[in-house]
């Protein structure tokens, strides 16, 4: 009689068992555990007690919050991701990588230490009283924790984010470009929208006097080094360029290469679609470290200025930009470029140290670049008709890089039939070319013991030997015939 029941008892169980599992797969197979888990989870939020706590893009400031940049690494490189309702999926660097990234409103879970974490991706609308309430959205992370957990996990926790989204950026880290929308330009992402920065010019592909590149990846590396030295100064650690120059003398190439050798993200100001100087001042707030703030084709703006009374950026809001207090308070570790065909056309206010810390000119072709132009488009170190070319540079024949790379690079299959058509630009231009100015008279960069103007000059004087290291100036000697600007590039500018 005992043996029966416990028989029945055993088919009983195994009856269960099976019931179970075809239960299981049955919710699996169909949209009810979708149904359960959210019974489960109604339930649990009743049982127990929860706060949340938000992430938000941007802080009170409206500067970028970098533990939301943290969070949103980590988030995404959870494994649970994979089962959430709705997944972005992207095109990693490589061709065969697939990138998951959570959607819009989604919930994610996370365990930590024992306890049940989440994450909810939240998107909201400005309030109401904004004008601009129909383009501009507010993201945030809200991550919902137990009340009981929090006191024992929440530091840990948003120490262990820390560390892995570091590990990741470090594996991961993807160089961006940023560009500024206009004030009345309809986005969902705010002001500045960005993309992949894949340009490929390093400092060992532009074509550039040897020694210059030296000195200004020494300055790069020794500003990174500094932050320590700068705020004992009482400055902010930044670092400002000027690249002056015809067009296509490689300026914007080698805005390329120091983003590519820092590292860091590119904010390409467009001047044109920024209403006025506090729109600007914004523009800067929204910018984050580890990053180079570029303002193209300067002069261009103050010669519009000049002819136009309606322009609502003025002089004293770009001047602001470059080293005001909005400068001293969006965030350490910038790089800050201008470029401009001339210096002729500056406010002197414009080139006083502290707003620009170095001036690096950028000539049009002599032989010399031409050399190594030749090599790196052609292959050829040395041709027969060099001569000819080089004869041509010294009657006064002018012309940029970007013009005798293009030829080459369309004639790349013959050297010989390139070289002819470098000649026959060269002879269009005969010397008499008005783009030739006292400016561009200094092309080469010879060393110092034959002193010829266009050479580079770094002075450090005593008694602050190491100050003067850091803050001198990278600047070009003109020759003798170029202005009162040009004159003397080894001395310090000092008001």
């Amino acid at each position: 009689m005992v043996f029966i029941i416990i028989i029945k008892l055993i088919l009983v169980l195994v009856l269960l068992v099976c019931i179970f599992f075809v239960a299981r797969l049955f919710l699996y197979r169909t949209a009810l555990i979708h149904a359960v888990r959210k019974w489960v989870q109604w339930i649990e939020d009743r049982i127990h007690v929860h706060q949340h706590l938000r992430v938000p893009e941007l802080n009170d400031n409206g500067q970028p919050n970098t533990l939301y940049r943290k969070v949103y690494l980590y988030v995404n490189s959870l494994a649970s991701l994979e089962d959430s309702d709705f997944t972005n999926l992207f095109s990693g660097k490589k061709s065969n990588d697939i990138l998951l990234h959570l959607d819009d409103h989604q919930l994610i879970h996370d365990t930590f230490l024992g306890a049940t974490i989440s994450w909810t991706n939240h998107i909201e609308s400005l309030p109401l009283h904004h004008p601009q309430d129909h383009r501009i959205r507010r993201k945030s992370f809200v991550l919902k924790i137990k009340k009981k957990d929090k006191r024992r996990i929440l530091r840990p926790y948003l120490q262990h984010i820390h560390t892995v989204s570091d590990d990741i950026e470090q594996r991961t880290k993807e160089i961006k470009l940023f560009i500024n929308c206009s004030g009345n330009t309809p986005s969902f992402y705010g002001r500045w929208i960005s993309t992949p920065f894949t340009h490929p010019s390093t400092f060992d592909t532009i074509i550039m006097d040897v020694d210059l590149k030296n000195k200004v990846k020494s300055d790069l590396d020794t500003f990174l080094k500094s932050e320590q030295y700068y705020h004992k100064l009482g400055r902010v650690w930044k670092r400002s360029y000027l690249l002056y120059g015809p067009s296509g003398t490689g300026k914007s190439s080698f805005i390329a290469a120091m983003a590519n050798y820092l590292s860091f993200d590119v904010y390409d100001v467009d001047l044109s679609r920024v209403s006025d100087d506090s729109d600007l001042k914004m523009l800067l707030l929204q910018t984050s470290r580890k990053s180079i703030i570029v303002i193209e084709d300067l002069d261009i703006f103050f010669a519009a200025d000049e002819n136009s009374s309606s322009r609502k950026l003025s002089l004293a809001g770009l001047l602001n930009f470059m080293d005001g207090i909005v400068n001293s308070t969006c965030g350490d570790e910038k790089v800050m470029v201008f470029t401009v065909s001339s210096k002729e056309h500056l406010d002197a206010a414009v080139l006083r140290p502290g707003r620009i810390d170095v001036h690096i000119h950028f000539p049009l072709c002599d032989f010399s670049s031409f050399k190594t132009l030749a090599n790196s488009y052609l292959g050829v170190k040395d041709h027969k008709l060099f001569p000819q070319v080089e004869e041509m540079f010294q009657s006064g024949a002018t012309i940029s890089p970007a013009e005798i790379g293009e030829l080459m690079l369309v004639h790349r299959s013959s050297p010989s039939r390139a070289l002819k058509s470098v000649i026959t630009a060269l002879q269009s231009t005969g010397g008499k070319n008005p783009r030739r100015s006292s400016e561009n008279t200094s092309s080469q960069l010879p060393t110092e013991e034959h002193g010829v103007a266009g050479a580079l000059a770094w002075k450090e004087t005593a008694p602050a030997k190491e100050f003067r290291k850091l803050y001198g100036l990278l600047r070009l000697k003109s020759s003798k015939k170029s202005g009162p600007l040009d004159q003397d590039h080894s001395e310090l500018i000092e008001r």
